[in-house]
């Protein structure tokens, strides 16, 4: 099986979707390794001949940082540090970006700024490769310190202390490596620090949330250009002459992919009494478009941070230097981790908008979509369960990172509480799909009264992959099952 090889290059967010996705294998590169050996043992030097303080290394952390420690007690400092700091609750993390934060923790370390040593790296990437996922919880972090509680349930495992999930089975650490003679880690000084500190917590659902809003993006339009034939929409608001006099990159893509969906649609080019559109259709390539160009500034950062040291305090052993800073403040993630949820619940609204004015039995389609209604409800449930989510998006969307609460005895009195915004940005991300998924359905059932002419053959096309999973609604039916269909079938379908 092919290797990905870390090293100093930039990893940009569609590399690393492959590696993910292709299921890949993890190493060190030669020259990371010598990074990561050099730094460590400038640091053991250092430790030698030093006899002043150095944060986190010989004294105590946060408030206690004035608090210095003896040589003999440094490896029990930072085993202390991950027990204490591992205080995670709430629901579990996914495996899936638990798996992602390993990754972006060893992309960090492979710097060779933080001091770690090769055997601890070495450990993480055992455990990557060979899928033993620790057990990590939603809550407790800040965004600053970093991921400070998350990432101590990322370590405890390395240590032989909490739980992980080993073929599909959650164990005990303790067992499972002894079942695999597996010696667990004994910490060397700054090694704690290094593993907690970082904002891999958030980067993690960060860049989950970019893959996933990335092919939201790609969904939207297709089935917004199949709302606008079931509607009978006009082509006019999609000129490329309105968009090159307002050229935001977003809303000149979106319009070029409406016309690109519709070519060739007898729907579309057939004359239409009405003038106007609403604007939920009208002014598809500027909302869409707009939450775009939100997405691209988003991945933008996140792939900024992919190839971040974030741990403290940082290690530049050439320059001589140990430096304690705020690099692993969640600042620049937090911001966007909030625009983002609002640019992809302005998705989620607009589409909503749509399978209302589909259902209202305008346009020559019946109430509710539906041959008989008053007899079957139809697709007058599928909307109020739309806007129920859409609801919701939008009460997640107040921004977390305007929040900040004092901590470690006023020591860390700024914190970015991107964590928070990251894990809610993911249930606006799974809301938006929701949506669009009843959007397609209720579309292509529009679709079907529409006998005598025909959609474009991109989006007939589309609309017969989706007919094999989902069909057309004569008589009411268990709705629930249909709904998780198209959610399903528009996050995993590619077009």
């Amino acid at each position: 099986m092919p290797v990905h090889y870390i090293n100093s290059a930039k990893l940009s967010l569609s590399e690393l979707e492959q590696i993910v996705s292709n299921s890949l294998k993890i190493a060190l590169s030669e020259d990371a390794i010598k990074r990561i050996t050099h730094c460590r043992q400038y640091l053991d030097n250092k430790i030698k001949t030093h006899d002043k303080p150095i944060y986190g290394i010989n004294t105590g952390f946060g408030s206690l940082c004035s608090t210095s420690i003896s040589d003999n007690d440094l490896e029990k400092l930072q085993e202390n540090l991950v027990k204490s700091h591992a205080c995670g609750m709430g629901d579990e993390v996914d495996s899936s970006i638990v798996k992602l934060m390993m990754f972006l923790k060893i992309q960090a370390l492979s710097y060779g700024k933080s001091a770690i040593c090769l055997d601890t790296v070495e450990q993480l990437i055992y455990f990557y490769n060979n899928d033993i996922i620790p057990i990590v919880y939603q809550q407790g972090s800040l965004g600053a310190s970093g991921d400070l509680a998350p990432l101590a349930h990322i370590i405890l495992p390395l240590i032989g202390m909490g739980e992980v999930y080993y073929k599909n089975e959650k164990r005990k650490t303790s067992d499972l490596l002894k079942q695999l003679n597996i010696e667990p880690i004994k910490l060397k000084s700054k090694e704690g620090l290094a593993l907690m500190n970082g904002t891999q917590f958030m980067l993690a659902h960060a860049v989950t949330a970019v893959w996933r809003a990335q092919n939201i993006m790609q969904k939207s339009d297709i089935i917004a250009a199949l709302s606008i034939d079931s509607y009978l929409g006009r082509i006019d608001p999609f000129n490329e002459n309105l968009h090159t006099i307002r050229p935001h990159n977003g809303q000149i893509e979106t319009a070029s992919n409406i016309r690109s969906y519709l070519k060739d649609s007898e729907i579309c080019n057939k004359e239409k009494e009405h003038v106007q559109d609403p604007y939920s259709f009208r002014c598809i390539p500027q909302v869409h478009g707009a939450s775009k160009d939100a997405l691209n500034y988003v991945a933008s950062v996140v792939e900024t941070e992919m190839n971040s040291v974030t741990d403290n305090p940082t290690v530049f052993p050439d320059e001589d230097l140990i430096l304690s800073g705020g690099n692993f403040h969640g600042q620049p993630l937090a911001l966007v981790l909030d625009f983002l949820a609002i640019a992809l619940a302005e998705i989620g609204n607009i589409s909503e908008r749509r399978v209302y004015r589909l259902i209202s039995g305008e346009r020559e389609l019946p109430p509710f979509l539906v041959a008989n209604p008053g007899l079957n409800n139809g697709f007058m449930i599928p909307q109020y369960t739309a806007a129920s989510i859409v609801s919701q998006s939008k009460q997640l969307c107040t921004p977390a990172s305007v929040d900040s609460i004092s901590s470690s005895n006023e020591q860390e009195d700024h914190v970015s509480m991107g964590a928070n915004a990251a894990t809610k940005l993911l249930r606006v991300v799974a809301n938006t799909e929701r949506v669009l998924g009843i959007e397609l359905f209720a579309a292509s059932q529009a679709l079907s009264f529409r006998k005598s002419d025909k959609t474009s053959p991109k989006l007939q096309n589309y609309v017969e992959k989706f007919r094999q999973v989902v069909p057309i609604v004569e008589n009411d039916i268990v709705m629930y099952e249909m709904l998780h269909k198209a959610e399903n079938f528009l996050k995993n379908i590619t077009f």
